[in-house]
């Protein structure tokens, strides 16, 4: 599992040794790694003998770690110019890059746009305005300076330990940012760098070791991404001696007259996803095309029979289906079985949910629900809001409903009711497409239909990653986002990275599934 930190978190991990006097060392390793970064990614490009580097430097320690890395470069032979964006720098890192050749400009209020134009037109720019410490954005020349240069378009940019104008904590982006191919942090990931709209902003992420790395493991994570060995062992798996009703029954209210395909994807997607038996409920228009593209699956007319786990409201639409998914979550309430709650279902939720129902918004669908809420308040929540603050706002609509939230997105996050966060982001921009939706909640169902049992009890995988059981359901619902992007991603590929349909995503599931499950599995000689 790749754990997450806030900055303060980082800055605790580091205190031991700046008290013990290590603080150059920290800066030393910080400044190789990213020395190295650069020095790899421009030699894919081009001879690094003559190539040309910008390091943009901060006062602080940040414009340190850039002024030590770009002497190091210059040594390698690279052409250096540091670009001062304050009158005082790291004075030792500024006299060694001096020492090793470079050039020194500095920047003032008439000269941004012309340090622009001659920064991108050189081979590699080096971020090194702010650090995780940093609060706010940047303000007079450097914004001017980074604005310009955004719009320049860069040949390669790569951010010193963060983009400048990034939260380290939240993902929130104070603008102008300079987007980076690829950011090197150091000691830790910054929760910012994976919770949007920074993780956009941040391209590759690259982690260099610098000592701290010990001192992190004893502290919990801000945010949480599980790895494909994390996906592999807490994928569910049938027994040898498994039958339809072991792996899981998962009904389904779903589509309804005018969105009938909802009910087609979702169910599709859920059988394609492992669980043993799919019993759905709606109208009899909507039946026709689920059972014509799953005869696996069960038309229940009046009462759904047994099941493990319930999805509701994936295109729901009218009072008559509106009253089955109200009264199919009145059982499920009363049965204290999981639920995976979309779309037309968000405005029937109890007043308090269990932490196994996991809603699954949009940001335009979690600004209504936070709006319907009565302890938001007067101020009402925007999409634009959620879309900004993400991280923020998923953990504020699960503390205040008691359930699960997935957040979906380009980066989607789940949180668990006590503020345990994962962000998993696997998928391709081509999976914003009709119905995508549809197909993530059916293989969460199937997934929640499957584990539906287990879960509660579980002292192998889920407890390996340190989780109570109430936060659980959050690591379940990110297997399902993660198989879900994969899933999306492969059915690009197959298309030669181009665009796809939601149907197509629904068919790599079972690929997705087995590759993951059949790598990690310990059954296996």
């Amino acid at each position: 599992m790749i754990s997450a930190f806030t900055g303060q978190q980082i800055r605790d991990a580091e205190q031991p040794l700046l008290d013990s006097g290590e603080g150059a060392v920290l800066m030393q390793r910080a400044a190789y790694g990213l020395a190295q970064a650069v020095a790899r990614e421009v030699k894919s490009r081009r001879k690094l003998a003559g190539a040309s580097v910008t390091v943009l430097a901060g006062k602080g320690n940040n414009g340190g770690d850039g002024l030590f890395a770009a002497a190091m470069l210059a040594r390698r032979g690279m052409r250096t110019t540091a670009v001062l964006a304050a009158p005082e720098v790291h004075q030792e890192a500024l006299a060694a890059f001096v020492a090793a050749g470079g050039r020194v400009v500095q920047l003032e209020a008439g000269n941004a746009e012309e340090l622009a134009v001659l920064s991108a037109g050189g081979d590699c720019i080096i971020d090194a305005l702010l650090g995780t410490g940093a609060r706010g954005g940047l303000r007079e020349a450097p914004a001017e300076l980074v604005a310009s240069l955004q719009e320049l378009r860069p040949r390669l940019v790569v951010a010193c330990d963060l983009p400048s104008g990034l939260d380290a904590n939240s993902g929130e982006v104070h603008w102008p940012v300079l987007d980076a191919d690829i950011t090197v942090t150091f000691g830790g990931i910054k929760a910012g760098l994976m919770a949007d709209p920074g993780e956009g902003c941040a391209g590759r992420v690259e982690l260099v070791a610098i000592g701290i790395e010990r001192s992190l493991e004893s502290i919990s994570p801000e945010l949480r991404r599980l790895t494909d060995s994390d996906l592999g062992t807490l994928l569910p798996k049938p027994g040898r001696r498994a039958h339809k009703y072991s792996r899981g029954v998962l009904g389904v209210v779903a589509g309804s007259a005018r969105f009938a395909g909802a009910a087609a994807l979702s169910v599709h997607a859920a059988a394609l996803a492992g669980v043993g038996m799919v019993r759905y409920l709606g109208p009899q228009s909507a039946a026709q095309l689920v059972l014509a593209r799953t005869p696996e699956a069960l038309w229940e007319t009046d009462h759904s029979g047994r099941v493990q786990a319930w999805l509701l409201g994936s295109g729901v639409d009218g009072e008559e289906q509106l009253q089955r998914a109200k009264e199919a979550g009145a059982l499920a309430l009363a049965d204290d079985l999981p639920v995976a709650v979309d779309a037309g279902a968000l405005s029937l939720l109890p007043e308090r949910c269990p932490a196994h129902w996991i809603l699954t918004p949009h940001a335009g669908e979690l600004a209504t629900l936070l709006n319907s809420l009565p302890s938001t308040g007067e101020v009402k929540v925007t999409r634009d809001d959620v879309e900004s603050r993400p991280l923020h706002f998923v953990r504020q609509a699960a503390e205040q409903t008691g359930a699960t939230v997935l957040l979906k997105g380009a980066t989607t996050l789940v949180s668990s009711p006590s503020g345990v966060v994962f962000s998993q982001s696997e998928g391709t921009a081509w999976m914003a497409t009709a119905g995508s939706g549809d197909v993530l909640a059916g293989v969460l169902g199937a997934l929640l239909a499957q584990a539906a049992e287990s879960i509660r009890h579980d002292d192998g995988a889920y407890a390996a990653l340190g989780l109570d059981p109430a936060d659980r359901w959050a690591a379940l619902a990110a297997v399902a986002a993660s198989v879900h992007g994969r899933a999306g991603a492969l059915a690009s590929a197959d298309f030669d990275g181009g665009p796809l349909t939601a149907s197509a995503i629904a068919e790599a599931v079972p690929r997705v599934i087995g590759s993951l499950s059949a790598e990690y599995d310990p059954t296996r000689p």
